[in-house]
């Protein structure tokens, strides 16, 4: 009885799913736009900090103050992104700041949008991505994030290299590095380039003039020196970032990644992250071995995934709105596959979305969350598990396409 109950369940649930409205790109549109237009007349109003200090980057760079100075007048946090970023968020910065806040959080969620439609993914798995990653989305922009822009940006050089595109692929690689660093990962897909010196000689290009093009709104050596600035400012946090144990460090909310996850639950300080990140490198580079599997398509959209979950899990500045960039792996790792998932496959799927996802949400338990999740970094746990499975597959299994496939369904 109970096994009909559920089999009857499990039916009406699929049959909801696949509804046309769950496949149709403008629901994930309206919906997103929705979200960005609550956030901004609600939550938003009492915690736009991150906003303040992202437009606090384009006054001060008109007036040629310190970036990466504290403001306390202005905000409560400190800048950690580069001078280019001023010319980004500029045009956000004229707009009355409730209008430029909604703009720029609807600008972000375009990006992600544009992003995974412009991409060569079947239809199936472009709304796979899009409804798996919806929530993590609502997460990052709960706090205005720029975490999102990454995420679109590391797609964008992933499809644009497997376009022969790469003078706009080094574009998005250099924009994200310029801003933020982590856009230096897009080199990751240089063996998958046809075209490598023009990758290389484009980065160059792009580095030249996001470099200078801040100094049209400042001076040359306002620019260099807050370049130096910027390295130091990033030193230090990470130096913080490190010192990250329960009843030393106040500050739970950054080094939520697998380097903060074994600190924390060690209480060791002591050790330099180096004994994780290089087993970490050295995991992540063994399937750059398999030279043929690069010519599958599959095998390629999952390095991809990998390239997505190294950058959060083995990063000390990771918080809990940089987990978008992993959702977006963890979303492809599943869907691009050539093989059925497993159950097992879909319990750690469940497994993500509860507790890297949900647990810092008003929906999880807050004992929960605050007495356990919170003090030891256990929204990474889930999301490294996946990697872990990712690395062994690429390791191990044939990325070849298959004449049956989940990748193959479409809506």
């Amino acid at each position: 009885m109970d096994h009909t109950i559920s089999t009857r369940l499990r039916n009406n649930i699929a049959q909801v799913l696949q509804h046309p409205l769950f496949h149709d790109y403008r629901t994930i549109l309206v919906l997103w736009v929705l979200m960005c237009l609550i956030l901004a007349i609600t939550k938003s109003y009492d915690s736009d900090g991150n906003y303040r200090i992202f437009i606090g980057v384009w006054y001060h760079t008109i007036e040629q103050l310190p970036l990466f100075d504290h403001y306390p007048l202005e905000y409560d946090d400190m800048n950690h992104y580069g001078p280019f970023f001023a010319l980004v968020i500029g045009p956000f910065a004229w707009m009355n700041r409730y209008a430029g806040m909604f703009f720029w959080m609807l600008f972000l969620c375009l990006f992600l949008f544009v992003a995974v439609r412009k991409s060569d993914l079947t239809r199936y798995q472009q709304f796979f991505v899009y409804w798996f990653c919806t929530h993590e989305l609502l997460n990052a922009l709960f706090l205005q994030q720029y975490n999102v822009a990454i995420a679109a940006g590391v797609l964008l050089t992933f499809t644009l290299i497997e376009r022969r595109q790469d003078f706009w692929a080094a574009f998005f690689i250099m924009l994200g590095t310029m801003i933020k660093l982590y856009g230096i990962v897009g080199l990751a897909f240089f063996f998958f380039s046809k075209k490598k010196a023009t990758l290389l000689l484009s980065c160059l290009f792009w580095g030249v003039v996001m470099f200078v093009a801040p100094m049209a709104i400042s001076s040359p050596e306002y620019v260099v020196q807050q370049y130096y600035e910027w390295y130091v400012a990033l030193v230090e946090k990470n130096a913080d970032n490190i010192n990250v144990l329960a009843g030393n460090m106040a500050d739970l909310s950054t080094n939520i990644s697998l380097l903060g996850m074994v600190r924390r639950t060690t209480q060791i300080v002591t050790y330099s992250d180096l004994w994780l990140i290089i087993p970490g490198i050295l995991a992540f580079c063994i399937p750059y071995l398999r030279i043929n599997q690069y010519k599958n398509v599959a095998f390629r959209q999952t390095l991809l995934a990998s390239v997505l979950m190294f950058t959060v899990l083995f990063s000390t500045g990771s918080e809990n709105s940089t987990y978008i960039i992993a959702f977006v792996g963890v979303a492809l790792w599943y869907c691009c596959a050539p093989w059925q998932r497993t159950k097992w496959d879909i319990a750690l799927m469940v497994l993500v979305f509860i507790i890297s996802s949900l647990s810092p949400g008003d929906l999880f338990p807050k004992a929960i969350y605050h007495g356990l999740i919170q003090p030891y970094a256990l929204k990474a746990l889930p999301v490294t598990l996946v990697w872990f499975k990712l690395c062994w597959e690429m390791y191990t299994r044939d990325y070849a396409p298959v004449s049956v496939s989940s990748r193959q369904q479409s809506a």
